[in-house]
């Protein structure tokens, strides 16, 4: 007797895209490898590869990490071990300021009101993560180190201590041996695992750094220069190391950042007044405010007084003090200073790089006849809003589904879908089947 199977057909009803299930099929294709060899999979890439959520990185969070979820899959066509540098399974988690994770709790703001918020877990991280060595429990499959660049994965002595704080990457020391601190870096140790296949998802901190300043601060990559220095050098090394054994692969577009929660979460014209607060400001700033909703006041040097009004393709960031927009005037007698923002001139730099970056990546991958997934497409359509099997998923923040308690990086069900994508990149390049993850299985955010 065949099997009977359900093939979904994607259906789009408005700007929302819905993954629906039709009329029976036939003949399921078995799992097949086609002309990858998937035994020895090595994964290259930054925070979202290494399973980071919810501001910190904690067990939980690496075990739906996308390249462990596409390892699962791969075993049904001859993958195998998939080792990552695991955290402590009760570990509260450590982010980049010694931070404990996210959770969703009660928070009471300045006006008395209580409401759901990401909480810390606890009032500091778990620094333990970065005191104890883990590099008896080499060598790793997964090479995704948050903060990690495309420019930094090149690095000898990326992970090395006597750099000093800021200098180098704790999260990569702690999978090092002391000897290998001055020397190693994260491409010399994916390559020299010698991989059959590798996945290299990279370039979001190149730009991110720079929006989640506001402009700021952290210079964006450039496309030009040397490897370490330029993005373009620095993939076209990268690649050439893990494709010189024979070795096939997949990359990732870069999304654009600035389509993220943490970047749109907050409205433009989230400044609510009464008619009398709208007059005195009108009076006080000679810029007419009205009743109900108006823009925030931004800084902006180049304009009369040193400040104006945002635009409404502007942004704000999700890490502005939200007390402060409520209860001490910030945005309104106070312009939101440009660390909190995002201007037009700024989200254009942003996206002229992420473009190069992409047209570097989508090139690279065509000469080498690798695999390659358009994530930056797939996120502007989750940012739309999607459908699977009846549950409804998006970029809002918290409700979405997509995206963890710090608006950047992905839940299990987020990542379930990243992976996915990737799976239908290699299936079609590589004329393999192997078989794509149930999404509903996977969780978004988890509600007290």
């Amino acid at each position: 007797m065949k099997n009977i199977y359900f093939k979904r057909s994607i259906i789009v009803v408005g700007a929302m895209t819905l993954i629906a299930s039709c009329k029976p099929q036939l003949d399921v294709p078995s799992p097949q490898s086609g002309s990858a060899d998937v035994s020895k999979y090595v994964a290259i890439g930054n925070s979202i590869t290494s399973g980071f959520a919810d501001n910190a990185l904690y067990y939980d969070g690496q075990l739906v990490a996308f390249p462990n979820l596409l390892a699962e899959q791969f075993k049904t066509v001859g993958g195998g071990i998939f080792n990552q540098p695991y955290v402590a399974v009760n570990s509260v988690g450590a982010g980049s300021t010694l931070n404990a994770r996210f959770v969703l709790g009660y928070k009471t703001d300045c006006k008395g009101v209580s409401s759901l918020s990401p909480v810390p877990l606890a009032a500091n991280g778990d620094i333990s993560i970065f005191l104890t060595s883990i590099a008896a429990q080499a060598p790793f499959n997964n090479m995704g180190i948050p903060g990690a660049k495309a420019i930094t994965t090149v690095y000898p002595g990326y992970g090395d201590p006597s750099k000093g704080l800021g200098n180098y990457n704790p999260f990569f020391a702690r999978m090092l041996p002391s000897s290998e601190y001055a020397t190693a870096s994260m491409l010399s140790k994916a390559a020299e695992q010698n991989p059959t296949f590798f996945s290299l998802f990279i370039g979001n901190n190149d730009v991110l750094g720079y929006a989640a300043s506001g402009g700021t601060s952290d210079a964006i990559t450039p496309s030009a220069g040397a490897p370490g220095i330029g993005f373009d050098a620095s993939i076209d090394a990268i690649i050439s190391t893990m494709t010189a054994n024979g070795a096939k692969g997949i990359l990732g577009s870069v999304p654009d950042v600035t389509n993220l929660p943490y970047f749109t979460t907050i409205p433009y014209n989230g400044l609510i007044l009464n008619a009398t607060q709208a007059a005195q400001l009108t009076l006080a700033f000679g810029t007419p405010f009205i009743e109900g909703n108006n823009p925030f006041l931004i800084e902006d040097i180049t304009a009369p007084g040193g400040f104006r009004k945002i635009k409404s393709d502007e942004l704000i960031l999700l890490n502005t003090p939200q007390d402060s927009l409520k209860c001490a005037g910030w945005g309104a007698t106070k312009p939101l200073k440009n660390m909190y923002v995002l201007t037009e001139t700024e989200i254009a730099t942003i996206q002229t790089a992420v473009n190069a970056y992409n047209a570097k990546l989508r090139t690279t991958a065509g000469a080498k006849g690798l695999a390659f997934v358009e994530v930056n497409q797939f996120m502007a359509q989750v940012k739309k809003g999607i459908v699977y099997n009846g549950i409804a998923i998006s970029t809002t923040f918290v409700s979405g589904g997509a995206f963890s308690l710090d608006g950047i990086h992905l839940t299990p069900r987020g990542n379930a879908m990243l992976a996915n994508e990737f799976i239908k990149s290699i299936n079609s390049t590589y004329g393999a089947t192997i078989p794509q993850i149930d999404v509903t299985k996977y969780n978004g955010v988890t509600f007290p």
